[in-house]
């Protein structure tokens, strides 16, 4: 599908030209009109299908669209802090024209680095992507802002389990509003990842694509 054929905002189909983007992804057609619907989403889908511009470029387009006061829209949970600086610069680049910002919030980190992570973190940023650890740091110290916040997405949600983060996501969950969208993708679907999506989704729609064999043009080497 055309990405022009999704009425997305012209301020978007810039970026999206730019970066070279021209069709959808499987992971794509399906997951964008069930965001732009409003609904909460399970998808499962490995890296290299396009899932972070299926989940980026609906949330762009509803924060164009509403075009409210500058505060933080959309918070973006991942592992890791090559995963949130992967996506905040592919939301640099999708949201290029527009008026939107954005900022990645990790560990590891010089004092100035934190600095500009909590300005961005009280003051907002349209979007944050952030690793739980970091993130907590910060919501101990009393000037998080969440309170317009309309999106939570968690990214490779599995590798967070496998990683002990369970009881630092429901931490981070019971700090946002209960009013919101939340979206969940994980590469796959075990009990904790069920158990995890019940307590903080409401009736969600399933998106499963084939996850048994990695993505078209993605090749996987072993090395003894």
């Amino acid at each position: 599908m055309k990405f022009s054929k999704l009425g997305f905002h012209p301020d978007l189909l810039q970026g999206i030209d730019a970066i070279g983007f021209k069709s959808t992804t499987p992971i794509q057609e399906k997951a964008i009109p069930v965001i732009l619907a409003g609904k909460d989403l399970i998808g499962s889908a490995q890296t290299g299908t396009g899932k972070t511009a299926a989940f980026l470029l609906p949330i762009i387009n509803d924060i164009l669209h509403k075009n409210e006061p500058e505060s933080s829209k959309c918070l973006i949970v991942v592992p890791t802090r090559e995963l949130a600086i992967q996506i905040d610069q592919q939301m640099q680049g999708l949201s290029y024209f527009t008026r939107l910002n954005s900022i990645a919030v990790y560990g590891g980190g010089d004092g100035d680095l934190f600095t500009q992570e909590k300005i961005a973190l009280s003051e907002g940023a349209s979007v944050i992507t952030a690793t739980p650890g970091r993130l907590i740091a910060h919501l101990k110290m009393g000037y998080v802002n969440m309170q317009s916040l309309h999106f939570l997405v968690l990214d490779e949600a599995d590798r967070m389990l496998d990683m002990g983060f369970y009881d630092d996501i429901i931490k981070i969950v019971n700090k946002l509003p209960k009013k919101r969208q939340t979206l969940l993708f994980s590469a796959t679907m075990p009990k904790a990842i069920r158990k995890l999506a019940k307590n903080i989704l409401s009736i969600p729609k399933e998106i499963s694509l084939a996850i048994s064999k990695p993505a078209s043009g993605i090749k996987q080497y072993a090395f003894l």
